[in-house]
């Protein structure tokens, strides 16, 4: 009978606390910085300007504009590129730095490295589009009294709460994919412009495909559902609504798969720099 060691598991999360120590202080390089940064935070200056050149707005239609904001800028488009930047660097970036091996000859077990890459990355996309998600928000309706009302005696908290859900989980759904990507091709920017297409089209597909999308967990979470109009509306596939609870967990329960295969898929890997 083998017998576990009881002290193995605080080791492991000690080891896994450093390795995401050591990544956040690796990945916060300027450019890369400034990229993600640019990412977040490009909607909050364009509606600084709107907020400064108009007092007097529609709260409907304000409230239209962030759910579009955080829906097809964020979810398809900042949060979709600044994951890919952030989790594919995690193994193919240290692959073409020749600095991954480095990493193999610690004594630590290659799970528990990738466990604290993939939190370091976790960290850094939801921190910062969380704050450019919440600075949005707030611009959006500081400038005017009824958009104050509606944050301060209605339901424009419980809304703020879903966008800030949304954006979490968005980058724990890419995060897991892009990471799990970098382990399987040696160019991850190939299949990450199929999935932006996936992604994108997810309106259209088939309800069985649907389910095979961060985006299709994310929809129900949404506080305001977007008009569909014109030609778009002819071709959308209307899918049964999931309920909250259930798009959460199968979105978490989607990364923890995800995570788990790139645990198993980096015991496999071979670092040969002279092919990569």
């Amino acid at each position: 009978m083998v017998r576990r060691d009881p002290g193995a598991w605080p080791l492991r999360r000690r080891q896994a606390w450093q390795t995401m120590r050591m990544e956040l202080a690796r990945t916060f390089t300027l450019w890369g910085s400034l990229t993600l940064l640019f990412l977040a935070f490009a909607p909050a200056f364009i509606i600084a300007v709107h907020a400064i050149r108009d007092r007097h707005c529609d709260l409907h239609q304000e409230t239209l504009v962030i759910g579009g904001i955080v829906q097809l800028y964020y979810v398809r488009f900042g949060i979709f590129f600044g994951c890919l930047g952030i989790f594919a660097r995690l193994v193919r970036g240290e692959l073409a730095e020749r600095t991954l091996h480095y990493w193999f000859l610690a004594p630590v077990r290659r799970e528990v490295l990738i466990i604290g890459k993939f939190l370091a990355g976790t960290l850094t996309t939801v921190t910062v589009f969380g704050a450019g998600t919440l600075t949005s928000f707030c611009l959006m309706y500081a400038h005017f009294d009824a958009g104050q009302d509606f944050v301060l005696n209605g339901p424009g908290l419980a809304h703020l709460r879903a966008y800030l859900l949304v954006a979490t989980l968005a980058c724990l759904g890419y995060g897991a994919v892009f990471l799990a990507m970098s382990l399987l091709f040696k160019n991850p920017i190939v299949p990450a412009v199929v999935l932006l297409f996936w992604e994108g089209m997810n309106g259209v597909l088939p309800v069985w495909l649907k389910r095979v999308s961060v985006t299709y967990y994310l929809k129900p979470l949404f506080p305001v559902e977007l008009p569909i109009e014109g030609i778009l509306g002819l071709f959308t596939v209307v899918a049964e609504p999931t309920p909250p609870w259930l798009a959460v967990s199968g979105l978490l329960l989607f990364a923890a798969l995800v995570l788990a295969f790139a645990c198993w898929r980096i015991r496999r890997l071979e670092v040969l720099y002279s092919t990569d």
